[in-house]
């Protein structure tokens, strides 16, 4: 990420992207590894609707990073609202559909991917301006 499309971008950004773009890919692999083989997945009876979701995020996790490493905002918007909606999806398996009390390894994976949105979320603000326009928002 130091040179071509990133070059003059301050190294603070490329971390936070880079970080970004990492937290993209594990998603992805995670969510291969829970569609090609289910006995790691969610150990509930999900809803047609949940499960359609986090399948669709085999595509909507990788789509993110790329979007993400090609400096594009839109990979921004997108990373933000995949992991908000992933925060929110999870937090309805974990805490409306999963009976357990207490403390789970759903509900703490929950609340890292929600605070993993909180923070795109609250940092998308600085990150958009070194993030490249179309040429139409240019002119």
């Amino acid at each position: 990420m130091s040179t071509g499309r990133w070059r003059g971008v301050p190294l603070a950004v490329r971390c936070v992207v880079a970080v970004a773009v990492l937290v993209f890919a594990y998603g992805t692999a995670v969510h291969v590894v829970q569609l090609l083989l289910p006995q790691f997945g969610p150990q509930l009876d999900l809803p047609g609707w949940l499960t359609l979701y986090f399948t669709s995020l085999t595509l909507w996790d990788p789509l993110a990073a790329l979007l993400l490493a090609a400096r594009r905002v839109q990979g921004l918007v997108l990373g933000c609202a995949v992991l908000v909606t992933d925060a929110t999806a999870n937090g309805y398996a974990n805490y409306v559909l999963d009976p357990a009390g207490g403390v789970t390894p759903g509900r703490i994976g929950q609340a890292v991917i929600t605070a993993l949105a909180v923070g795109l979320v609250a940092l998308t603000p600085w990150l958009t301006p070194w993030f490249a326009r179309s040429a139409v928002q240019r002119h």
